[in-house]
């Protein structure tokens, strides 16, 4: 069954705000094997100019996957979770995220296509601090193999 056109330009508000810690850069970027100090020394951080510990680029997925499965759970959008894999992703950022901010996330369905048999399923985000602050958009695309495939 073909994914339902009509979730194009849905979009899915924030639902609650994720606290950025300092424990929890360092696990993520101790997950990925990067030691870059600037991910887990305060005063590495300060002296390179930045407010605290920055996350590596990709941390954001940890909240962006929660707001994306918002979106591929919604039985209306007859989206098959065992069929889904992960196509593409991308993060554009205004700054890097830090220790002590406070991030909401906005979820957009850009767009949804069929092509050779496959539905594809394109999800933007933008993620905000609390004061409204843009800190980074994000793209993920999602591809719903066909049941030939």
């Amino acid at each position: 069954m073909p994914l339902d056109q009509s979730f194009i330009g849905r979009t899915y508000p924030p639902t609650s705000s994720y606290a950025v810690g300092r424990e929890k850069i360092r696990e993520f970027a101790d997950a990925i094997a990067d030691p870059d100090p600037l991910y887990r020394d305060p005063e590495a951080a300060r002296a390179a100019g930045y407010p605290d510990v920055i996350a590596p680029p990709t941390f954001l997925t940890v909240i962006n996957l929660a707001a994306i499965n918002t979106i591929v759970e919604d039985p209306e959008l007859g989206l098959d979770y065992s069929r889904m894999v992960h196509g593409d992703q991308s993060f554009t950022y205004t700054r890097p995220v830090h220790a002590g901010d406070e991030l909401q996330v906005t979820t957009r369905v850009k767009d949804v296509m069929a092509r050779a048999g496959n539905d594809f399923l394109t999800v933007h985000a933008e993620i905000t601090g609390s004061d409204g602050e843009l800190i980074c958009t994000t793209s993920a695309q999602l591809v719903v193999r066909g049941e030939g495939a």
